[in-house]
């Protein structure tokens, strides 16, 4: 590819032929971090056969997901998603066939149906302290990861999918999750696409007749699989099978692959600064809807997390034509990368970065601009469409294991799963627990 004039400096340490593959491939956020340091807030990397460019900070975050479906796009760059799901489906789509699906599920994450969720949520992670008992330890995702792919099958697929599900289904979804690999060309036959492959397709087989059946016998009243079941366009359509199917496919691994990893760092964050423990039961109460919301302390904890270890580290789009942006030259079809994971922990945008401190939501303007410079989740028209389920979900589970019992890190200082996975904290990363005295059932 042929520079242009003003193409972004590149980042030392670039190989023959290679250029960063191997360092993008097994230590981005650190190679990231390396560019910042060196080159200052844009810069550029050689992979074999393109370029990419990094894009850190809000300002060109802000770039970064207003020009989404514009300048950027993410349908072309994100080659595994397209084999995982389909090239028709949701973002992967054009922007008017987005727009069209994302109107048949957003309803299903606001007002009363989240009633409904917090109840499941509830049960399960009852469920989940009687079968913890009064002592003993787990490894944090090996435990959790489970819990939470229950409450994402109970919640969009119905209650009886979700009280006989098994460790096999989220097994699944994790042999479905190994086909994420931006980096491994798509055609090649790795042993992690193949099994990634057949996960997807029993998946696809198992979600299809799930959907017959409701068809069949309707659930009354209806929940989020009986309105998907039922769904129709705006203008009136019938939704594909092949897009219910997909859809379901979707929110149901984004439901537990993401949130693993996010409440698993939180209580890692917590269970080392115990005055937040104290203060997150002391704003506990009454876990339904509207309590759960009210735990403000929590909140920002959460968001703490969400700074300090966002489990999408990169976040990728593809340049769909030649951009100019701060005196830089990007050409069409570059790689456009920002990452949360570096972007979180500027010092002239978030002070004293590498530090667990949710007050600092709580400090005014300069609290509230903090707040929103947070990309774990994504932003624009393209910021996760589950993200307040995810919250309430992760409130709901944390307050309670704090509520029920005392807990203490067996391993301290977790690193993040190395490489370009979803960035879990670590195994082993087990925790011992005792219940409380006073623990409120």
């Amino acid at each position: 590819m042929r520079d242009m004039g003003r193409y972004p400096p590149q980042v030392s340490g670039a190989l023959p032929v290679l250029g960063h593959l191997v360092e993008f491939i097994r230590t981005p956020v650190e190679l990231v971090g390396r560019g910042h340091r060196e080159v200052g807030d844009v810069f550029s990397l050689r992979l074999p056969g393109k370029r990419a460019v990094v894009l850190l900070g809000t300002e060109r975050n802000r770039f970064f997901f207003g020009e989404t479906d514009r300048k950027l796009s993410i349908r072309t760059a994100y080659p595994f998603f397209e084999r995982m799901f389909s090239p028709e489906f949701y973002f992967f789509a054009g922007v008017d066939e987005y727009r069209r699906q994302r109107e048949i599920v957003v309803p299903r994450f606001q007002g009363r149906q989240l009633d409904g969720y917090v109840e499941a949520m509830r049960d399960e992670t009852a469920a989940f302290v009687d079968r913890l008992g009064a002592t003993g330890e787990f490894d944090l995702t090996a435990e959790l990861g489970p819990l939470v792919m229950r409450i994402a099958a109970r919640c969009f697929l119905g209650p009886d999918f979700g009280s006989r599900m098994d460790r096999d289904f989220f097994a699944e979804f994790r042999r479905f999750s190994a086909g994420m690999n931006p980096a491994a060309p798509q055609r090649l036959p790795l042993p992690s696409v193949v099994r990634s492959n057949r996960a997807r397709d029993r998946l696809r087989v198992a979600l299809g007749g799930m959907i017959r059946e409701r068809r069949e016998r309707p659930a009354v009243p209806p929940d989020f699989l009986q309105t998907l079941a039922e769904a129709v366009y705006a203008d009136g359509t019938k939704v594909p099978d092949a897009v219910l199917v997909n859809m379901i496919l979707l929110f149901t691994w984004a439901g537990h692959e993401t949130t693993t990893g996010h409440i698993s760092w939180a209580l890692v964050d917590l269970l080392g600064h115990p005055g937040h423990v104290e203060r997150v039961r002391a704003e506990t109460g009454e876990l339904d809807l509207a309590g759960v919301k009210a735990l403000a302390h929590l909140d920002n904890c959460l968001h703490e997390t969400e700074r300090l270890h966002p489990v999408a580290h990169l976040l990728v789009r593809q340049a769909a034509e030649p951009i100019e942006l701060d005196g830089h030259e990007i050409p069409e079809g570059t790689m456009v990368i920002a990452a949360p994971s570096v972007s979180h922990r500027l010092p002239e945008e978030h002070a004293r970065p590498d530090e667990f401190r949710p007050d600092r939501y709580t400090e005014g303007r300069e609290g509230r601009l903090e707040r929103q410079a947070l990309i774990g989740f994504g932003g624009g028209l393209h910021r996760c469409t589950g993200v307040h389920f995810a919250y309430l979900e992760m409130k709901l589970i944390v307050a309670t294991l704090l509520r029920h019992y005392d807990f203490e890190l067996l391993d301290p200082d977790p690193r993040p799963v190395p490489g370009m996975h979803t960035k879990w904290p670590d195994s082993p990363c087990r925790v011992r627990y005792a219940r409380r005295v006073r623990s409120v059932v």
